[in-house]
């Protein structure tokens, strides 16, 4: 472990993912299939998670006459996380709203910049500014006490062992479901949070944020500082935990639901 120690000082608060509950209901009037005009979200999961971390909101989205698509990172380097978003994009037609959770953060801020990209949703996330790296914005920060629950491979890559994932990544679901997710993590590469971001795609997209109020992954003062400094419009969840999707899936999807609103595509 002392071998990855000085890297992940440096990324002290970094990833997470998940929550469950708290219904979002479907509008009274049934949204036929020619009254939303084109617009997709793009769901980009984090670091310890997969597509599936989102499967709680795709379902509210869709009844909501949203169309939904969800990546599969690879979690190696934060450009080619960022291109597999973008291919996504571009194969979509009409408006997209990029939403990012944790390291997925800065994936949207990297991949943003595409034309088609009207709005930009980061839920427990991160997100650098031109120039800078998820490394960048922890560094001054001390070690978090999660990090001594990182499990390295043989190839460089870290996952995060069972009790630390249900007692910091989340720990306001069930725990019979925290072990599902936990068992299906998909690990991030060590230097992958070191990768700068070349255009903020925030500077000229407008913004929501998500903050999760217990977060123990990325500290909520540290993710009210970043959505200040993007001038984001913030939507607090009170005891939400980084997993605050799969935990708070209502709350999470109404703030989609009002970029999609945002994005002038319903």
């Amino acid at each position: 472990m002392k071998k990855f120690s000085t890297s992940f000082n440096s990324i002290a608060l970094a990833m997470g993912f998940m929550a469950a509950s708290t219904a979002f209901a479907a509008p009274a009037t049934p949204v036929l299939p020619g009254a939303v005009k084109p617009v997709t979200v793009v769901l980009v999961h984090g670091a310890w998670a997969d597509g599936s971390s989102w499967s709680k909101v795709i379902p509210l989205l869709q009844s909501r006459g949203v169309n939904v698509v969800a990546v599969q990172l690879d979690l190696t380097t934060l450009k080619e996380d960022a291109a597999i978003v973008g291919r996504v994009v571009s194969a979509l037609s009409g408006k997209v709203v990029l939403v990012g959770h944790s390291y997925g953060g800065a994936v949207i801020t990297q991949a943003g910049a595409d034309a088609k990209v009207a709005g930009l949703v980061y839920v427990a996330a991160f997100a650098p500014g031109s120039g800078e790296s998820i490394a960048d914005m922890t560094k001054p920060f001390p070690a978090p006490p999660w990090q001594a629950g990182l499990v390295p491979d043989s190839k460089g890559y870290l996952a995060l062992n069972q009790p630390t994932y249900l007692a910091t990544f989340a720990p306001d679901l069930p725990r019979a479901e925290g072990m599902v997710f936990a068992a299906t993590q998909r690990p991030i590469f060590n230097h992958a949070l070191a990768d700068k971001v070349d255009v903020a795609a925030w500077k000229t997209k407008p913004s929501r944020w998500v903050l999760s109020g217990a977060d123990a992954m990325v500290p909520p003062p540290f993710q009210q500082a970043q959505a200040a400094r993007i001038n984001a419009h913030v939507t607090s969840i009170a005891g939400a935990s980084h997993a605050v999707m799969l935990s708070h899936p209502g709350e999470v999807s109404a703030v989609i639901y009002a970029a999609v609103r945002d994005a002038g595509t319903l």
